[in-house]
């Protein structure tokens, strides 16, 4: 599987909060699906307040 960096921002009562996330999925579409639920879950925010900016494919360290 892949890794994939994603940022974007998520309404807070307070303005709006930037995040950074790698994720692994096989595809950009599952990878963006797991962001929405982890930063859901984690700061109990629903999906219409998720604005995913990018999703690029992040290049691996080697071991």
């Amino acid at each position: 599987m892949s890794h994939f960096t994603v940022s974007g921002r998520f309404q807070t009562r307070y303005g709006h909060q930037e995040f950074t996330k790698t994720v692994e999925a096989p595809n950009e579409n599952v990878a963006r699906d797991r962001i929405y639920s982890q930063v859901g879950s984690q700061h109990g925010v629903k999906r219409p307040k998720i604005d995913l900016e990018s999703v690029a494919e992040a290049e691996e360290a080697a071991a």
